[in-house]
Parts: structure tokens; C-alpha cells; sequence
């Protein structure tokens, strides 16, 4: 409903099903996938949008902005809009949508409630040395284009792949695997899930759009002083392994990586 009755629609999708639906919904579509250039830093671009879309709204429009996956994960654009369009005193909100994430939950058969789940973009995890906890579900994305802030249209450099693998090495052997994954954007289609050992991720097939996700590695074991301050019978809680070390892995085969 919110892209019919808008007087003016924005979208930036990858799929060209997607694209022609959002038209066929509202003929005032207008794709800001134009904002891109290949070396431009992707910051700019962004700014770009992010402008691009307040302009509308400050003509006294109805704007409606489509994002693919949830608007408000890794999408600066729709967070930096309504940030401005809230300031400038225009009624800005976001509605919710499915993210890759939570695809990921369900095609990997993950349970965060299960000793947790941690989730960075991988650039920023390698920079910034950001701390885990390796018993509990590591998720990062933006796996294929790692140090690299530009755009570029043919392929990004697969060097962050070596430093990443470096720095999981800290805390996973080898041999831990490890799991390439890319939502399907249809429901007909299969997601692209490929297991690999950790020690062979540089050479795995990878592209900018795909996330990786880590399997804890070790059990967890309860701080008996904390659950006294609980008041929890220690013999009494049950220590639930991630379902990923209990699980059959066998269905869990590389699917669409012809």
C-alpha cells in the first residue's frame, strides 16, 4: 500500500523482477542505482541518495523509499533521511522487512537464543578488533568486498579474505567450518549455502553479496557465582548445545553455485 499511494517512489533493488513489480505498482518509480560510479567511495554515494530523496519530500510529496531486504540493515540512506526529514519537521518513519538475517536463520536452521549471536560488517570487524565470544554464533557480512570502500562494477579484491581468515585463525582451528550464505530473493529459488573449512575461506566462491556465518566453537559452562546471585540450582540448568553442533549438516549442500 505504501508504494501505490505514494506521489513519488524511490527504490534500489538488484533483481530485475523486482524492479518491474515496484513499476507496475507505481509508475513514478525512479531507481537511485544512477547515485553509483565505478571508484566513487560509496559514502558519497550514499549522501547522494540520501539527498536525493529529502528533495522530494521538501517539495511537499508523499516519498516512498524501497529498499531490497530490511531498510534499516546496512542501508545508510534510509536511517540518514529520516534522521533529516525528522529535523526539518516532516513525518518520516520505516517500515519493517524480512533481512538477510533472518533468511539466514531459517535456512541454516540457527537459533540465536542458543548461546547467543553476534553480527558485524566484516571490514569493521577486522578494523576496529572488535570482541566476541567464539562459543556463540559469529555473523559477518559484506564478506566479498573487505577493505574496500569504492564501488566498482567488475569484482572487488579478494585480499580481506586472507586478513579475515587470519584473524578468525586467532580463535577457530583450521579445519572449523565455516558457512558462505546468500539469501534467495525469490521464494522459488534456493539460497546459496557453501560449507567450507575455515583455512580454505580465501579461495571459496564469494561475491559482494555474500555473508558468512561462524559456528561456535567450544561449550559454554555457567559462572556458579552468578547463578548463585540467580538463585539457580547449577544441577538444574540445562546447557543447551548450538543446534548447529547437534544438527544434521547434510542437507546443508552448495546450492546455486553453478
Amino acid at each position: 500500500m505504501a508504494i501505490m499511494n505514494a506521489e513519488k517512489v524511490l527504490y534500489l533493488v538488484v533483481e530485475g523482477a523486482v524492479k518491474e513489480w515496484i513499476k507496475e505498482l507505481n509508475p513514478k518509480a525512479e531507481s537511485l542505482f544512477s547515485s553509483y560510479g565505478e571508484g566513487r567511495p560509496r559514502i558519497d554515494t550514499y549522501l547522494e541518495m540520501t539527498e536525493r530523496i529529502l528533495q522530494y519530500v521538501r517539495q511537499g510529496l508523499q516519498v516512498c523509499v524501497v529498499f531490497y531486504g530490511h531498510p534499516g540493515v546496512f542501508v545508510f540512506p534510509s536511517h540518514e533521511a529520516i534522521r533529516i526529514a525528522r529535523r526539518e519537521g516532516y513525518d518520516a518513519r520505516m517500515l519493517p522487512g524480512i533481512s538477510a538475517e533472518d533468511c539466514m536463520f531459517a535456512d541454516l536452521g540457527i537459533d540465536p537464543g542458543r548461546g547467543g549471536c553476534q553480527s558485524f560488517e566484516a571490514t569493521d570487524f577486522i578494523a576496529f578488533n572488535r570482541k566476541f565470544d567464539p562459543r556463540s554464533h559469529l555473523i559477518l557480512w559484506q564478506v566479498g568486498l573487505i577493505g574496500d570502500l569504492e564501488y566498482k562494477r567488475n569484482g572487488y579484491d579478494r585480499h580481506g579474505l586472507h586478513v579475515l581468515t587470519e584473524v578468525l585463525r586467532e580463535y577457530y582451528a583450521s579445519d572449523h567450518e565455516v558457512v558462505v550464505y546468500e539469501a534467495s530473493p525469490y521464494l522459488i529459488c534456493k539460497p546459496t549455502i557453501i560449507p567450507v573449512e575455515l583455512s580454505s575461506l580465501p579461495e571459496a566462491r564469494i561475491t559482494p553479496i555474500s555473508s558468512l556465518y561462524v559456528p561456535p566453537s567450544g561449550e559454554s559452562r555457567p559462572d556458579n557465582d552468578r547463578l548463585i546471585r540467580l538463585g539457580i540450582d547449577g544441577t538444574k540448568l540445562h546447557v543447551v548445545k548450538p543446534c548447529w553442533e547437534i544438527g544434521d549438516k547434510r542437507h546443508l549442500v552448495a546450492d546455486n553455485v553453478s
